[in-house]
């Protein structure tokens, strides 16, 4: 890289970084106005609000809000740089046009390789802390209240509950199935199953077991098994896709595709947009870079605006999709990936249509 990379590269990390700083800042005053009450009621220790809260609570919001403060940032500073005559000097020297994007696509690929890391790992784990935090301070107690459970625990094992509390780990109305083409070949029937922290199986109270032809069932008072099914499977959901790493969420969704559940979909969102984030910070970077190179007679303030209008539409665009794929009227990955596809297209487009 020469001067002008380094000069250019420095402007646009130096102003990301000052963005985002500002913004998490103001969420973060404006987060806790909002729940300082529920600390009080709560009695949240301090030490917990502000080590195991907030200081999880700035590694989420800063990958959160990262295409979006690139975007917002490159506008800025690029207009600043195009209202001074700074690119019309640049152009003048013999530099082109596409020569000039360089270290806005270097600044951006560094940005989109520590965004990925950030939502890949850095923030699930600052979730496994601060969405638990959440939990007991801030959202009411949870009840699992679902009835008539079915679920998949092997490829031809089949577990229902009727009923289950999960404060004291217990089932209730519990069949366990083994289900061999169209028929039946084993049935265990049971009051009740409760959990055992000690020993990690469960423990099946007054069960009965039907076999394909026996002639009689077989009883039992209490017997300890370990089933592929877990305490954490009927525990609070809320925000639960946000504290798998990658890694983790392949294997979530291996599992929950194994046992046919539904919901499935707002894992594979989750997984998606932590491959196309990287990509849109890139494209939304080109796109403020093509809208605020050229000096406009007005000054800067027309560029912004219209700036913030595209992130605008962008931020619309993208939640009306994952809506209607959460609600399963469209296809996770297209839903994930087509504001990055369509805005791709923008910036081409603006490319050979804008004035240089």
């Amino acid at each position: 890289m020469k001067i002008l990379d380094y000069y250019i590269l420095k402007k646009f990390l130096k102003t990301y970084v000052f963005a985002v700083f500002i913004i998490v800042l103001i969420v973060m005053v404006i987060d806790y106005t909002e729940k300082i009450d529920d600390f009080i009621r709560k009695e949240a220790p301090l030490r917990e609000i502000l080590f195991d809260y907030y200081l999880n609570f700035i590694p989420y919001w800063a990958s959160y809000i990262s295409p979006l403060m690139v975007f917002i940032a490159t506008v800025f500073f690029t207009a600043n740089l195009a209202a001074k005559t700074e690119i019309i000097a640049i152009l003048s020297s013999g530099v082109s046009f596409t020569r000039l994007m360089r270290p806005y696509l270097i600044g951006s690929g560094i940005l989109a390789i520590g965004t990925f890391i950030m939502i890949g790992w850095i923030v699930p784990n600052a979730n496994k802390i601060r969405v638990p935090f959440e939990h007991k301070y801030i959202n009411n107690t949870y009840y699992f209240d679902k009835r008539d459970v079915h679920i998949k625990i092997a490829p031809d094992v089949y577990a229902y509950l009727e009923t289950y509390d999960n404060t004291t780990n217990t089932g209730y109305r519990f069949s366990l199935e083994r289900i061999v083409g169209t028929e039946i070949q084993e049935k265990l029937m049971s009051d009740r199953i409760t959990w055992d922290s000690t020993s990690k199986k469960w423990t099946i109270h007054d069960y009965r077991i039907r076999t394909a032809g026996a002639t009689s069932l077989k009883f039992g008072a209490k017997i300890d098994t370990t089933l592929n099914l877990f305490p954490k499977d009927f525990e609070n959901k809320h925000l639960l896709h946000e504290t798998f790493t990658l890694p983790e969420l392949n294997r979530h969704i291996a599992l929950v595709q194994s046992r046919g559940a539904d919901g499935i979909e707002v894992f594979q969102i989750e997984k998606y947009l932590r491959f196309a984030n990287p990509f849109s910070v890139m494209i939304l970077t080109i796109i403020g870079f093509l809208v605020s190179a050229r000096k406009a007679r007005g000054g800067v303030g027309f560029q912004i605006a219209l700036g913030f209008s595209l992130a605008f539409i962008y931020i619309l665009f993208f939640m009306m999709s994952k809506g209607i794929a959460e609600g399963g009227g469209m296809p996770p990955l297209l839903a994930v990936w087509l504001p990055n596809i369509v805005f791709s297209a923008v910036g081409v487009g603006l490319y050979y249509t804008i004035p240089r």
